[in-house]
């Protein structure tokens, strides 16, 4: 069966939608037989497996982006970093970093990564859950999964990467590493949130 050829609306219609090269977006419809959904999902891993390699590359250069609420009692900053000041001043980047301090500012994470999480933190949520766990009957072979799926859930509500966007209809339920390994795969470059502040009046 020949590979569908997809017409170059098509082909522009996807790179709209995913910020995807050109030749990435047709090579991705032909391989999907014209699927558009099956395409979005071959160019995500694609970017994902991109994303991944540049992970080790230096970041030396990048952007503070700041967001204040309407209501001037709550907002953050954050520092994205990327290798080159040329992207820095791209305005992909710059409205990525702009919809990270958002998101802190709405979500309010308590770490950018799992591995920020301290490591006693770790081990007494995981005491608890496998207590937890036992006292309501679970087998022992099974405690163990059980604890693992309810530490990374537990994880999921603190970690900034893992925090699905709250905007999540303009941003179709993707997460924040999603957003970040898209906007690397767009640069071609390696991005990274290093850190960030979130502020509210009052709070301790």
């Amino acid at each position: 069966m020949a590979a569908t050829k997809p017409s170059a609306a098509e082909v522009k219609a996807l790179r709209d939608r995913t910020g995807a090269g050109m030749m990435d977006c047709k090579q991705a419809l032909e391989e999907s037989g014209g699927d558009v959904e099956k395409a979005i999902e071959i160019l995500r891993k694609k970017g994902a497996a991109s994303a991944a390699k540049r992970s080790g590359r230096g970041t030396g250069e990048g952007m503070i982006a700041s967001y204040v609420h309407a209501d001037s009692r709550k907002g953050a900053l954050v520092e994205v970093q990327c290798e080159t000041d040329f992207v820095a001043r791209n305005e992909d980047f710059q409205e990525f970093a702009r919809q990270v301090a958002i998101h802190v500012t709405a979500m309010s994470p308590e770490h950018v990564s799992f591995e920020e999480i301290p490591e006693d933190v770790l081990s007494k949520e995981r005491t608890l859950l496998t207590e937890k766990a036992k006292a309501d009957g679970k087998p022992d072979d099974v405690v163990s999964k059980i604890v693992d799926g309810q530490v990374k859930k537990w994880a999921s509500e603190l970690v900034l990467l893992d925090q699905k966007h709250f905007n999540e209809e303009r941003y179709e339920g993707k997460t924040i590493e999603e957003l970040r390994t898209e906007i690397a795969s767009k640069t071609g470059e390696n991005v990274r949130i290093a850190r960030f502040s979130r502020f509210e009046v009052g709070a301790e």
